[in-house]
């Protein structure tokens, strides 16, 4: 269920989280997600984009086991 005190604008979550993710590199990952996956985490009402701070969180969880996955496939690749 979605909890109205997780969500944050763009610029906010930015501010909580610098330096790791830029306002920049966030409205990135807004305009791509339909293609990221991020789309689950967004929340727009009116002209407004908000993020579900929970829910950009276990998007963030979902990249690194991917990223994991990805770097175990590599070094099995390496070593046969």
């Amino acid at each position: 269920m979605l909890d109205y005190q997780n969500l944050r604008t763009i610029r906010q979550l930015a501010e909580e989280t610098t330096p790791i993710f830029t306002e920049g590199k966030l409205r990135w990952w807004v305009y791509n997600a339909d293609k990221n996956g991020l789309k689950m985490a967004i929340v727009r009402v009116g002209g407004r984009i908000y993020l579900d701070k929970e829910a950009f969180n276990q998007w963030l969880e979902s990249l690194r086991s991917t990223n994991t996955a990805a770097v175990v496939i590599g070094i099995l690749t390496l070593a046969v």
